[in-house]
């Protein structure tokens, strides 16, 4: 992990004030009011597969939601205070905000040239316990149409009622998610998320950059698992999440802290403090590298021409999707060398329809993603260098991929600290419960 100086000098002005003004639960929607030095904001959430969010459990578990959503506004203009008003933050909730804000936003903050530790977070009222009715059995899994959430819906416990989690945004659903989620055979639950058009906007008097999205999916998965009597959210969290990207200021800088493995012991701290320690949220796959989920995709015939894990398919706007891999951006690149040894070299271009690992344009992308490069972790899902070196060796030992000089080359260069049958292996800790496994 590299420790590096950020991008660009900050020039932009910061604002004085972000306030939290208001959580409304109007059946089946949620709507976040929030102001920035005077200017209001509204996020709205509407549920489809719920009956009703209006309970206090499930109000309690909203306002998880509304306070790390509140970040997608905050970011607009890094203010110093930060006021959450008469919202109930309670001990657990606090520590999760506080660190939502300073890790969430790291990635922010070191594109920006920003310092977020002078800022105050007051407000707030103390927290109930509520006890909500769940069925252990019966659990949510927020699906996104990877290999990662496809191999946790497949290697569930098959006595467990399982239904996905969809969030759409209010351009409409992402085909290739929806095409992938109709293979699993499952009831979906679905979000339609509407951000505020203002923070849509190109404004180039205000700050942009990213924000701890899967942790806000992860919140609203509890709320629509709470408020259908479901008893637990099946998160697809690798143990490479927990890697950061960078060291910058004295702070780890991490583009997946929200699949972090200290994310998810967080929210699962402040669920409890609000709804009690029977309603679960962990990661399935906490405990496992990509290689492993790689290999157990790769026996999942009829995931294999519907999934996708590229980003440009995913595109806020309807009209800048692509229908296709892109083949070119890390996130193509890094899947293409995690499925490449366990998948034929002539099946796995029938998949893409590219081959970015023999493609010399790739190569400083692929540099990066085994650690042979000059800079740092791509900011993406992508997992650590270490895991894709060992890949790499292995590719480059198979016959079929013998033509491609880079590949070879590039295996000599690196020394991974693992090697392929380890990362086969446990990797370490995780909180999944023993009614979740086969």
């Amino acid at each position: 992990m590299k420790n590096v100086m950020s991008e660009a000098p900050q020039t932009k002005q910061r604002a004085e004030l972000f306030r939290y003004v208001a959580l409304e639960v109007e059946k089946t929607t949620l709507k976040g009011t929030y102001e920035l030095d005077g200017q209001t904001f509204v996020e709205s959430v509407t549920f489809d597969g719920v009956a009703s969010l209006d309970t206090p459990a499930v109000t309690a578990v909203a306002q998880l939601w509304f306070l790390l959503a509140g970040l997608s506004y905050y970011k607009a203009g890094a203010a110093r205070r930060v006021d959450v008003g008469s919202t109930p933050l309670g001990v657990k909730g606090r520590a999760l905000l506080e660190a939502a804000l300073h890790e969430g936003l790291a990635e922010f903050a070191f594109r920006n040239e920003l310092s977020l530790a002078d800022v105050v977070i007051a407000g707030g009222v103390a927290t109930t316990t509520y006890v909500p009715a769940i069925d252990p059995e019966r659990v949510l899994i927020p699906f996104g149409g990877g290999i990662d959430s496809i191999v946790t819906t497949t290697q569930l416990a098959s006595h467990l009622e399982r239904t996905l989690f969809v969030v759409s945004p209010a351009s409409g659903p992402f085909a290739p998610l929806e095409a992938t989620a109709m293979v699993t055979g499952l009831d979906i639950v679905r979000a339609t998320r509407v951000l505020d058009e203002k923070i849509l906007a190109r404004d180039n008097a205000r700050f942009n950059g990213h924000v701890p999205v899967t942790a806000m999916v992860t919140l609203l998965a509890a709320v629509g698992a709470l408020a259908s009597g479901r008893g637990g959210v099946v998160m697809s969290n690798e143990h490479s999440a927990s890697l950061a990207n960078l060291r910058w200021r004295d702070l780890d800088v991490n583009h997946q802290w929200s699949k972090s493995w200290g994310a998810e012991q967080l929210m699962a701290e402040a669920l409890s403090e609000r709804v009690g320690a029977e309603f679960v949220v962990a990661s399935f796959l906490r405990d496992r590298s990509e290689v492993w989920v790689a290999q157990e995709f790769s026996h999942l015939n009829t995931y294999h021409h519907v999934f996708r894990s590229c980003n440009r398919a995913f595109r806020q706007e309807r009209d800048q999707r692509l229908d296709t891999w892109c083949g070119v951006c890390d996130k193509c690149l890094f899947t293409n060398l995690m499925l490449a040894p366990f998948i034929p070299r002539a099946a796995l271009y029938e998949i893409f329809q590219h081959e970015p690992l023999s493609d010399p344009a790739r190569e400083a992308q692929l540099r990066v993603l085994v650690g042979a490069g000059v800079d740092f972790k791509p900011f993406e899902c992508v997992g650590d260098p270490d895991e894709s070196a060992v890949a790499l060796a292995k590719v480059a030992q198979m016959s079929e991929w013998s033509d491609v000089e880079l590949l070879t080359t590039l295996a000599e260069e690196v020394r991974p600290d693992r090697t392929f049958e380890e990362l086969l292996e446990s990797q370490g800790p995780r909180r999944v419960p023993a009614h979740w496994l086969r």
